[in-house]
């Protein structure tokens, strides 16, 4: 009769084993986003990248009218602003600029490209302004973060080590609803 159960014990927490050593494999190397309203606290998206993935983050300058391009790349739980771009309205390349010159040309204008960048961040607030039309490309989606909080608004990008049980249980849950 302990035969009965042992063997099927043994088996689960082999089962289960090898389950785990496959998350910390996969969680290693993923950095999980959510986006919410700072006045609702509604979650606008959640979603887990790969490291390396970009985020890209669109919108127009109100002072200088120029059209923006910041790329993030999500590493170790965090997203890293590697490239910013301030576009040309006559369609020429912009000059390429030192990253160190970058917070000041963010206040002087003019079109500017500076790349090798990497600063971290783990939480940014994007204001949503009446002209800006903020636009923030996760993966294949792109969330008008007007169309959720308005003008006036505000949305909040937490970035993360994915929590342990997380990507495992949402996987779960999605496979679930198709039954």
């Amino acid at each position: 009769m302990r035969f009965r159960f042992t063997i099927p014990a043994v088996v689960a927490a082999f089962l289960f084993g090898l389950w785990l050593f496959s998350r910390v494999a996969v969680l290693g190397d993923q950095t999980w986003l959510e986006l919410t309203d700072t006045q609702s606290g509604v979650r606008i998206a959640a979603q887990a990248l790969k490291d390396g993935e970009e985020v890209i983050l669109t919108w127009r300058n109100s002072l200088f009218g120029l059209r923006v391009k910041e790329v993030f790349v999500a590493r170790g739980g965090r997203l890293d602003l590697t490239q910013v771009t301030f576009e040309d309205p006559r369609g020429l390349p912009p000059a390429l600029v030192r990253p160190e010159d970058l917070d000041d040309l963010y206040q002087t204008g003019g079109p500017f490209k500076a790349e090798g960048l990497s600063k971290p961040f783990t939480r940014i607030i994007f204001r949503v302004g009446e002209i800006g039309d903020p636009k923030l490309q996760i993966g294949r989606q792109v969330v008008q973060l007007a169309g959720h909080v308005g003008f006036g608004g505000a949305v909040l990008l937490v970035a993360k080590k994915p929590a342990f049980f997380s990507i495992p249980l949402r996987s779960i849950r999605s496979i679930m609803t198709l039954f």
